[in-house]
């Protein structure tokens, strides 16, 4: 009884987390990010990340109703405007259902970054993104290198170590 009690308690364990965990969880560590069809704000096609290679992306999922995102923006922005010379490309991900809420809100907050758009949401889900905001660093090989879900300002300097880290890096 008690063998058929732990066996039904770790089939039920297994069948929950299958439901909370999310599909690419495996992204970190030396897994490339998945293909994404993403769109400027003016509706272009932008580039994929094999067009990136040689450079640390530093790719932000982010939404206008994200109070974290707010200050999430000028941390990426002085990321940007630090790294940029020694390879650092900095992509925000917006996934606003209403573009002109993702306008409104760049419109307060200008920033020195690509702002893209993920119309369908299959970029996000792809990825894995169940945070907001939702941040994955891929190397200059171009492999998803760290997760980072959320935003805290105290987190910072170790992203910034990270990133320093990645660039130093040879391919």
């Amino acid at each position: 009884m008690i063998k058929q009690t732990s066996l039904l308690f770790s089939a039920s364990l297994i069948l929950c987390l299958s439901v909370v965990m999310p599909v690419r969880a495996h992204l970190e560590g030396n897994t490339p990010p998945p293909h994404c069809q993403l769109t400027s704000l003016d509706g272009k096609s932008a580039g994929d990340w094999e067009g990136m290679k040689g450079e640390v992306i530093y790719v932000d999922f982010w939404a206008s109703w994200c109070p974290p995102c707010v200050k999430s923006f000028p941390f990426m922005s002085q990321l940007m405007h630090e790294f940029k010379d020694k390879g650092l490309k900095v992509i925000g991900i917006n996934l606003d259902e209403n573009l002109e809420d993702a306008k409104g809100f760049l419109a307060k907050r200008p920033v020195n970054f690509p702002i893209v758009i993920d119309t369908s949401k299959r970029c996000a889900q792809d990825f894995g993104v169940i945070a907001m905001p939702s941040t994955y660093i891929i190397d200059k090989r171009g492999l998803v290198r760290h997760i980072h879900r959320g935003f805290r300002t105290g987190e910072t300097e170790e992203l910034r170590i990270l990133i320093e880290q990645l660039l130093r890096e040879e391919i």
